[in-house]
């Protein structure tokens, strides 16, 4: 028999720490953290499958059936259309997590882009980009939202409809195309200026760092370096942002359809389903109480996940 001896140093040894396993181990003990998680992914799951599972279509009228108050046929009632409240709401998750995820893609690619090339190059680009983010952050996001609508839906509306009359393709009459164009591109445009920022600090910190001088040393390009090594040292913060940018932007959303510039009816929104509510809710509360708590939930939900992403992913935030 052979005898194999064992070190007592490599036995006890721990496996090597990674970042993100110990950051997602700090997360799983924030319980506030898991429990917006879990309502995330609760909310993507009724927003990609939702409208497949609901008992109605979010288009289907009863008119025997108007203002009715919440049952087990109808779990949030119906309108005064006698459409099925809980579907358009499950439809309306749809409609706010597609304009949050494409207006934070859009925003973060502007935002990463700009800032790192402000942090990385210096001036002139710095004094450029920043004064452009200043100018971007300093117009309101309501005005700037309106003016956008105003001068813009038109003149769309009006060649998508001479496209239609020269090629009768009925894509172009499909008017809610035009409603997402406006709201991807106006929201984007006042999204971008705090990625930017938080972007350029990160950088200006990493570029000073002797890894970057390493790299600098072998020749490598500004391009290797800034894909390689700086942005993806920054993304730590940037998650944190992320994660809460994508609830400001539901909440966003949903102001806009609220005040009619942004998705607009029959296409369902949690904005224009609580701007019809609020006109009967003395009579009918539940057409108003419904989109709005489920807003409210969102925007909680991502407000403790992004707490506990910054506490998990912030190494001296830990105790």
């Amino acid at each position: 028999m052979t005898l194999v001896q064992t070190n007592p140093a490599m036995a006890d040894e721990e496996p090597p720490v990674s970042l993100w396993r110990d950051a997602w181990h700090r997360l799983k003990r924030n319980k506030l953290a898991i429990l917006g998680l879990g309502i995330v992914l609760l909310l993507a799951f009724a927003a990609i499958f939702g409208p497949y599972l609901t008992p109605y279509d979010f288009l289907s009228q009863d008119l025997a059936a108007r203002n009715q108050a919440p049952s087990l046929a109808h779990l949030f009632g119906t309108d005064d259309l006698g459409r099925d409240v809980f579907s358009r709401v499950v439809y309306g998750t749809r409609t706010a997590f597609l304009v949050a995820v494409v207006v934070t893609v859009i925003a973060l690619a502007i935002g990463t882009t700009l800032g790192a090339i402000a942090g990385f190059f210096g001036d002139p680009y710095d004094r450029l980009i920043m004064w452009l983010t200043d100018m971007t952050m300093s117009v309101p996001n309501l005005l700037l939202v309106v003016v956008i609508n105003a001068s813009l839906k038109t003149p769309i509306a009006r060649w998508m409809e001479a496209r239609y009359m020269a090629t009768l393709n009925p894509f172009y009459r499909e008017t809610i195309w035009i409603d997402f164009l406006l709201v991807f591109g106006s929201m984007a445009l006042i999204s971008w200026p705090p990625y930017a920022r938080l972007v350029r600090a990160q950088v200006l910190s990493i570029r000073s760092r002797p890894y970057i001088t390493a790299a600098m040393a072998l020749g490598l390009s500004n391009r290797i370096i800034m894909t390689r090594y700086v942005v993806p040292n920054a993304l730590g913060p940037l998650i944190v942002s992320v994660s809460a940018g994508l609830g400001t932007a539901m909440v966003l959303e949903s102001a806009f359809s609220f005040l009619g510039v942004g998705v607009n009816p029959p296409t369902p929104s949690w904005g224009n389903m609580i701007s019809d509510g609020l006109r009967v809710w003395q009579h009918y509360p539940h057409l108003l109480a419904a989109p709005a708590a489920v807003l409210g939930l969102a925007s909680v939900a991502f407000s403790f996940l992004g707490d506990g992403l910054n506490d998990a992913l912030n190494p001296r935030g830990t105790k």
